[in-house]
């Protein structure tokens, strides 16, 4: 059953969403959602985004890299449409901890770049284990087509010779792109995908395979499979490829998140996490308190037929060691299509805008939380219900992003998350 505060703290949402719960059986949708900021797009009808004309939002142009590049010095960023209720003092930018972890960089060296934003595959499951998953600073983890996942791991304070599979890119990759100023590394897309994202204002932002050894795209001769699910990115080579194409990767500008090695209070426990995306797709992350991180593990086989469910770790095939994450954050957000075309092959828009609900599970406990987008070229905000900063622990962030019809049964710090589209 159901934890008695689990009601009071989600009654505002059910509220505002005029949903009814049964028992055990907690809606998902409902957040408010202010009006969103618009990309630019020359083509509306192609847009991931939906509602009023679009507003541009212009990137620097390329540039050669400044040398030397100066030492940064600590600035302020004002948040931006945040929603009634909510508040949020001024973020600041810091010298000396990673934006995206909350802590010291191993080198600080590669701070004084553009992160890197690669997609990397989930399946088919043969092209597990991946390359690199441990080492990236912040993992996203959401629905591409045919019940499938597919993860864009963002790299900054660490580099890897090898991360992959890389695999195709979708209208959602902006999202990221925009907040952590990346580069966006893919396998190529489906056309109406990648014609958007060449005719859009981050174009100069996007590295695919090419000739030669820039970008570093890269066989892995052990892996004994076809060619299109073998690709992987060196991070390591791109800073020769940068310099070599006189591409612009200087230290951005991204806010320091909201992180402290204090355990919050909360009602709620969040040890066991099980995602359903599909029979095919479903991963279970577990609590360790003795290392105070998740582990991720992968499903190994379908459930069709009343077939048990079957897991294995996660593993990087770099590090050797399971996926993990300090924290893992659940995003519920729009899933829509332009057109009946796009229908017809999934081609979804993920509306990563406004705000939305969400959960945020660290240190073995569960918060209830909204997720705000407050600034259109910064990482997301989380905040409580009540509108206070959720503070993360320092390490890596996992996030999930679900459709907003989607719902959650919990008992007992375990919670199965069960992905849905309108």
């Amino acid at each position: 059953m159901r934890h008695p505060r689990f009601n009071m703290l989600f009654a505002f949402v059910l509220f505002i969403s005029a949903c009814t719960s049964q028992s055990n059986n907690v809606a998902a949708g409902g957040i408010p959602t202010p009006t969103p900021f618009q990309p630019l797009t020359e083509n509306a009808s192609d847009s991931p985004y939906t509602g009023a004309a679009p507003t541009p939002l212009y990137l620097p142009s390329a540039t050669p890299l400044p040398s030397p590049t100066p030492t940064p010095v600590p600035i302020i960023i004002v948040p931006e449409s945040l929603p009634a209720g909510v508040n949020i003092p001024e973020f600041t930018l810091s010298a000396d901890l990673n934006p995206l972890t909350g802590l010291p960089a191993p080198d600080p060296s590669l701070m004084d770049r553009r992160p890197l934003a690669i997609k990397v595959a989930n399946y088919p499951r043969y092209i597990r284990p991946q390359s690199g998953l441990t080492l990236a600073d912040n993992i996203f983890e959401y629905y591409i087509e045919g019940g499938l996942t597919r993860f864009i791991a963002v790299f900054y304070s660490n580099d890897s010779e090898w991360v992959g599979p890389v695999r195709s890119g979708r209208y959602f990759d902006e999202n990221i792109q925009r907040m952590y100023h990346a580069y966006l590394v893919f396998k190529f897309a489906d056309p109406r995908v990648e014609s958007y994202l060449r005719t859009s204002d981050i174009a100069p932002f996007l590295v695919v395979p090419g000739f030669g050894k820039c970008p570093p795209f890269h066989l892995m001769e052990k892996r004994k499979i076809e060619v299109y699910n073998n690709s992987y990115f060196n991070t390591i080579e791109w800073k020769d490829c940068v310099i070599k194409d006189g591409l612009d990767n200087h230290r951005q500008g991204i806010r320091l998140g909201f992180f402290s090695e204090d355990a919050p209070t909360s009602d709620l426990l969040g040890t066991q996490l099980f995602t359903y995306y599909s029979v095919d797709s479903y991963s279970h992350w577990m609590y360790d308190a003795g290392t105070e991180q998740y582990f991720r593990y992968q499903e190994v086989s379908d459930t069709r037929n009343d077939k048990p469910e079957k897991y294995a770790p996660l593993i990087d095939q770099v590090t050797g060691e399971t996926v993990h994450a300090a924290n893992v954050v659940y995003l519920l957000a729009r899933h829509t299509f332009s057109n009946t075309f796009d229908e017809e092959d999934e081609v979804y828009q993920i509306d990563l805008t406004g705000s939305g609900e969400a959960y945020v599970f660290r240190d073995g406990v569960a918060i209830p939380a909204r997720w705000i987008r407050t600034n259109k070229d910064q990482p997301l905000l989380l905040v409580t219900l009540n509108g206070a900063p959720i503070y993360l622990r320092p390490g890596v962030t996992f996030y999930e992003v679900l459709g907003a019809a989607s719902y959650v049964d919990q008992d007992a710090g375990e919670w199965h998350f069960h992905h849905a589209t309108p």
